[in-house]
């Protein structure tokens, strides 16, 4: 496989899936991401709410497990944005 390091699925993870999706996107939702790196920041691009708490509950959001080319774009994106 060519891009093997743009996929990774753990089917043996106690919480796989961790979102809700139909059975046929199962072979193609990747655990690369499993902790979103975008998360920190409001304007991520991901569908998310804000709980009460004032946390961010990102539970609909399926970027990081379907596009691998979108998370690498915002990470730079937001990095350049802020200084770093």
């Amino acid at each position: 496989m060519e891009d093997s390091y743009r996929f990774f699925q753990n089917k043996k993870c106690f919480a796989f899936p961790c979102h809700k999706i139909c059975k046929d996107q199962e072979s193609d939702f990747s655990c690369q991401f499993c902790f979103c790196p975008l998360s920190p920041y409001d304007n991520c691009g991901g569908q998310y709410t804000i709980m009460e708490n004032g946390w961010k509950d990102c539970t609909e959001c399926l970027l990081p497990h379907f596009d691998y080319d979108y998370i690498l774009k915002k990470v730079v994106e937001l990095h350049d944005e802020n200084g770093g």
